[in-house]
């Protein structure tokens, strides 16, 4: 499948050369003149790339990398004038893989995104093909799947991704307002008596011979056990 790239830059003329130049590569290209309409096109498009302009009209290329809904599946190069290292960190901070200061040589940022475009396959192949395990608990990542042994969990989407985040870190202690934050998300209103409440339904899912495996720690938050504490166990 040709991969889909978008160029967000006010300057049409520089645009135009950059989807021509794109087009001829086999990719398919298409290219909007303003942050507005970027975000439109982001959501209709889905592109596996773009090519950023940091000076937009309206809105700018910082804002849009942190409105960004698919960051982790969208390769972003940035195109700016300016040349100071603090606008390339700020850049590359919100998420940028790449950086570019104009003029620049078209051949250049091909190359680049070609680069950039191969380290994005491989790191979806090698995520596709991966499992965590931990005390006879599985996640098969790219299916989202879940076993408990040989069993296969019927988890909703918020305990699936709340027993990845646990099983990634075995003994790392996350307070319930982290979880909170990490699985629901910075905009959820809800009390952290929601993560209590998915804990619980968690261990009785995973089943006596294997509920253990998220422990309790008093006064602070969960764990998933990849060692033994004397000072920590499961309520």
């Amino acid at each position: 499948m040709k991969e889909k790239i978008l160029v967000i830059e006010d300057e049409q003329r520089i645009a135009d050369a950059i989807v021509y130049a794109l087009k001829k590569e086999g990719y398919v290209a298409e290219a909007v003149y303003s942050g507005e309409n970027a975000m439109i096109k982001l959501q209709e498009l889905r592109p596996d790339a773009i090519i950023l302009d940091v000076m937009l009209p309206g809105m700018d290329g910082y804002e849009i990398l942190k409105r960004l809904q698919d960051r982790d599946h969208i390769g972003i190069i940035m195109l700016t004038a300016k040349e100071d290292i603090v606008n390339k960190v700020l850049g590359l901070e919100l998420g940028a893989d790449d950086y570019m200061t104009k003029p620049f040589d078209m051949r250049e940022l091909l190359a680049r995104l070609r680069s950039l475009l191969r380290r994005m396959q491989k790191a979806e192949a090698k995520k596709e093909s991966a499992e965590i395990t931990l005390g006879g608990i599985k996640l098969q990542i790219s299916h989202r799947n879940a076993y408990a042994g040989n069993a296969l969990l019927d988890l909703t989407p918020k305990e699936y991704d709340l027993l990845k985040l646990l099983l990634s870190s075995p003994d790392r202690v996350f307070t319930r307002e982290q979880l909170l934050d990490l699985v629901w998300g910075m905009e959820y209103y809800g009390g952290t008596r929601t993560v209590d409440i998915h804990i619980q339904r968690l261990r009785k899912k995973l089943g006596e011979d294997y509920s253990d495996t998220i422990q309790t720690v008093h006064g602070i938050g969960y764990k998933a056990l990849g060692g033994y504490s004397e000072n920590q166990h499961k309520d």
